[in-house]
């Protein structure tokens, strides 16, 4: 990015898919000679406290954050981009603030996705569905009895075993990535504007041109190219976000200029991050904001 780095706005912990604990993941920014650090755990807020008691310690400043999922189900896109949202420490002690933000995210993961998933499989194949493979609607329930935190493996075997679907090719057809009814994880842009609007936060769009990154590696993920990327961004600026995220180990210096183009556009803050998650494929302290990109950020945090 051609300065020194200040801050590192983008990292994960144990609290979600990340390698360290929020302990050890500040003692290490600290070794790195980061000033700032952000805590952006997967649809969690768990994990926060402990972070910022650890930066307390060793005098740096975290910022608080989610990396909240979005997920679409377009003709050109199926999958999910991410929003990362990011709040004042004080929040975490407005037990308001954090159960509003809670139980949107919940209907993401758990048992609010189930629910939306089933529903879309009875939508397509139920009896009264376009494409009718089920003697009777998938329920809840179904996928419950076999566990409180179902995966697709439940799914199957509801499927086979409460439905009667004993074809393992039927039952790829049914929940699939390919399956019409495929429903990613995440929560809805619709959902996601409503934490933008009704909450205290400052959203940035996550990487948006990884998943355009030439190389190989963990960056590019599972992540659109840029170009749908592009087609989306207007519904993330009508939703409210405030900031793009450029600088990023998946960006290259092109993508870098075409969004910061986007940011001054849309007149939207410029962030930056490791996306850190390890030590040898995502490490920490790759990238990030200088001190003054880094002033022009938190002065837009509410």
């Amino acid at each position: 990015m051609g300065s020194k780095i200040f801050a590192d706005l983008h990292n994960h912990t144990t609290a979600s898919d990340g390698d360290f604990p929020p302990e050890k993941l500040v003692k290490q920014a600290r070794a790195l000679g980061l000033k700032a650090l952000g805590i952006t755990d997967h649809d969690t807020l768990n994990g926060l406290t402990k972070a910022l008691r650890a930066g307390d310690d060793s005098q740096i400043e975290i910022i608080p954050g989610v990396e909240v999922s979005i997920r679409f189900k377009r003709p050109y896109f199926t999958g999910s981009l991410h929003m990362l949202c990011y709040f004042s420490r004080e929040r975490l002690s407005d037990d308001s603030f954090v159960q509003a933000f809670e139980s949107i995210l919940a209907q993401g993961r758990g048992e609010g996705l189930v629910r939306d998933r089933v529903a879309q499989i009875n939508r397509v194949f139920g009896p009264k569905g376009g494409s009718p493979l089920l003697k009777r609607d998938l329920l809840v329930q179904d996928i419950a009895d076999y566990s409180p935190n179902a995966t697709r493996r439940h799914f199957a075997l509801a499927l086979a075993e409460k439905l009667g679907l004993g074809d393992k090719e039927i039952i790829n057809q049914v929940i699939g990535n390919d399956s019409p009814a495929y429903l990613p994880s995440g929560i809805e842009l619709s959902q996601g504007a409503a934490i933008i609007q009704r909450l205290p936060v400052v959203a940035v769009l996550a990487h948006p041109a990884a998943g355009s990154f030439p190389g190989k590696g963990h960056y590019k993920e599972v992540l659109p190219p840029i170009e749908v990327v592009e087609k989306i961004l207007p519904e993330f600026i009508e939703a409210g976000i405030k900031g793009l995220e450029v600088y990023y180990p998946g960006h290259t210096q092109e993508h870098q200029d075409l969004l910061k183009s986007w940011a001054k556009k849309y007149n939207l803050v410029v962030t930056g991050g490791s996306d850190c998650h390890d030590a040898i494929e995502r490490p920490l302290g790759v990238s990030g904001l200088s001190q003054s990109e880094f002033n022009l950020f938190k002065g837009a945090i509410p």
